[in-house]
């Protein structure tokens, strides 16, 4: 059970620096006029004082959050199996995990002065994706990468519609959090479909540096109204519940509990 402690303590690290990105996400979605997406909340931590070195403890949470998700997708930790739909959304966990690394990597090079970006201002994901094409085997892995993201999209429509997440938290959380969940996935399967089909189109056939991350996807919805504001809301509340995940998540399927026992004993 040493080893289940050490992976859930790790998970909720990892959930509390994703909260703290998704509700400044959502709030500058919703009071300013454009959106620098997860990158540009990390440019406004960096700005903030102390920044450095809260940009630092985010950077290494986001790290530990994509380690999880991969190593998650890896032994099924959630229990989905090894059938095609299980296998899908351990593939959207595995594209959720290389995000997050991505974005731990980027905030931590910006609080060590590391980044050769120059501070903000250009396409980060597209200079990304433009690299990634030009390697052998680049532009089928970015294809991967944008199926990723739709089977990431329907599993959070899934989880909104059934709220099936509760199951991952004790049960002494917060009776609202089912419906900040619901709200803040709704919010998410929205971006990822949006975010997806980009990025597989410039896999097959498009501009790979014009590939963007959220932000680009929030300001392509900016002049939507309405729906704008519910996805900037929704994905606040999804930084909220992310919060509350920090705290409960916990790790109760017996067959994961078995299988690290294995693993300890192996």
């Amino acid at each position: 059970m040493e080893r289940v402690t050490r992976l859930q303590t790790f998970a909720r690290i990892g959930y509390l620096a994703r909260g703290i990105v998704y509700i400044l996400l959502g709030y500058f979605a919703l009071t300013t006029a454009g959106s620098g997406g997860t990158t540009g909340v990390l440019q406004q931590i960096e700005e903030m004082p102390a920044g450095g070195i809260l940009l630092g403890l985010v950077g290494i949470g986001l790290l530990g959050y994509g380690i999880f998700r991969l190593y998650g997708a890896m032994i099924d930790l959630e229990g989905h199996g090894t059938d095609a739909k299980g296998i899908g959304t351990r593939v959207g966990h595995a594209a959720s995990g290389f995000a997050h690394l991505f974005l731990g990597y980027y905030a931590l090079s910006a609080a060590t002065g590391t980044d050769s970006g120059g501070g903000g201002g250009g396409n980060t994901e597209g200079e990304a994706a433009s690299t990634l094409v030009s390697m052998p085997g680049g532009t089928f892995v970015l294809g991967l990468i944008g199926i990723g993201f739709l089977l990431a999209a329907l599993n959070q429509v899934r989880k909104a519609i059934s709220g099936n997440f509760m199951y991952l938290l004790d049960a002494d959380a917060p009776s609202f959090t089912k419906h900040v969940g619901r709200a803040g996935y709704a919010a998410r399967a929205v971006v990822f479909a949006i975010l997806g089909w980009t990025i597989a189109g410039a896999a097959w056939g498009g501009d790979a540096s014009e590939v963007g991350g959220i932000g680009q996807v929030l300001n392509d919805l900016r002049g939507m109204g309405w729906a704008y504001q519910l996805v900037a809301a929704g994905l606040l509340l999804f930084g909220v519940f992310s919060l509350v995940m920090a705290r409960y998540r916990t790790i109760r399927d017996e067959d994961v509990i078995a299988r690290l026992k294995a693993e300890v004993r192996s």
